[in-house]
């Protein structure tokens, strides 16, 4: 059941994002930016992590998951380091993901030998 749960809420997600494709005049990487910045608004008053919690997989992998990870790195970081934690906490609690990211973009780049569209 768990996995249902998480591919409904994942597809529902996705959906709404192709919604806002479709129907508005936004570009990609404005609906992405939208999204992370969504995802650390939720966590910050307190939303996401409930939802996160009864959604499990399907809300934390698409980008409202991350926008969540870099606010609790933020806030832990805050925590213990003040101001300073503004700046490094996000980077360090998401630094598995964004390495794991440019290693398999590049592996895939050297497999796949990607062209520029013309």
């Amino acid at each position: 059941m768990d996995y249902v749960k998480a591919f409904l809420v994942g597809g529902i997600i996705c959906a709404l994002v192709q919604l806002l494709m479709d129907k508005t005049k936004l570009m990609p990487g404005r609906i992405m930016v939208l999204l992370v910045c969504t995802g650390c608004v939720l966590g910050c008053i307190g939303l996401y992590a409930p939802f996160a919690e009864w959604a499990g997989a399907g809300a934390s992998v698409p980008l409202l998951g991350f926008g969540n990870l870099l606010w609790k790195g933020v806030s832990e970081a805050m925590a213990k380091e003040g101001i300073l934690g503004v700046f490094k906490g996000g980077l360090t609690s998401a630094s598995a993901g964004i390495g794991a990211a440019l290693v398999f973009s590049y592996l895939g780049a050297m497999i796949f030998n990607p062209k520029m569209k013309k």
